[in-house]
């Protein structure tokens, strides 16, 4: 019997489901985009701004972290996302149904993001956007704010 592969798309699919149903529970506005040809997956309306959000997924312990990338493909290669492309980016950590609310700049320097929710010794890089969807509320969300967030 065939081992039958994960489809991806699907996983996707779903944490953007997800996605849509917990914003929504706090308070936020939610928009998709019309198609997949933008770069973002949502658009969060917070009361005062309009926010650019990507979605990603991730189900797989690798090295002992669950990883996704902070990329785009752009024809045969990657592009890291920058400021002109989205706000935040949402990584969804599939098994444990964690949330990580990253603004884009906390991306911009390693894409190779990497989530250590098991570990209790060292507090790694991203854990501090670990649930932090209180970054994309009007109080935070403005320029200074996302400055700060730096």
């Amino acid at each position: 019997m065939k081992r039958k592969l994960k489809n991806t798309k699907r996983c996707g699919e779903r944490s953007e489901a997800a996605f849509l149903h917990r914003a929504s529970q706090l308070g936020f506005g939610v928009a998709k985009p019309w198609g997949d040809s933008e770069r973002y997956d949502f658009i969060l309306d917070n009361g005062r701004r309009l926010l650019r959000v990507q979605i990603k997924a991730t189900d797989s312990l690798r090295a002992h972290a669950y990883e996704t990338r902070a990329t785009y493909t752009v024809g045969k290669g990657r592009a890291v996302y920058g400021p002109k492309d989205i706000d935040f980016l949402v990584a969804h950590v599939i098994p444990l149904d964690l949330w990580y609310v990253l603004p884009v700049r906390a991306c911009m320097p390693a894409p190779m993001l990497r989530f250590y929710p098991h570990r209790k010794a060292k507090q790694m890089r991203l854990e501090k956007y670990r649930e932090a969807w209180h970054l994309m509320k009007p109080e935070l969300c403005g320029a200074g704010a996302l400055a700060r967030e730096r």
